[in-house]
């Protein structure tokens, strides 16, 4: 029984799953501190900029990033998973969202070098 497990943790679409929900769970979590520094913008302007000048840290540029590549992979994740739910899979289709997942990559990199 248990090899069975290991068998099917090295499928690739297990690590597809495994990405999804972490990225999920990493956005979950960036969310509400979010919402709070936007709010800042209406309860207390000064502290928002006093954060927004943080924000010019590299490492904060480097997360920024992060965050940017984590909403991409969990998007593109769900289009994946809606896609094998309610499309029959042709090797073309497979090949257009492996391009969506480059391409997604690529505006991700794109916004971290804009940023640097």
């Amino acid at each position: 029984m248990r090899t069975a497990g290991i068998t099917s943790r090295a499928h690739p679409l297990w690590l597809a799953y495994i990405l999804h929900r972490l990225s999920g769970l990493g956005l979950a979590l960036f969310l509400p501190f979010h919402f709070w520094i936007l709010s800042l913008a209406l309860t207390d302007p000064a502290r928002l900029d006093g954060f927004l000048a943080f924000t010019e840290i590299g490492a904060v540029k480097l997360a920024e990033f992060g965050l940017v590549f984590l909403l991409a992979v969990h998007m593109f994740g769900g289009l994946r998973l809606m896609a094998l739910e309610w499309l029959p899979w042709t090797p073309p289709q497979k090949t257009l969202a492996a391009g969506a997942t480059a391409l997604s990559f690529l505006i991700a990199t794109l916004f971290l070098m804009q940023a640097v």
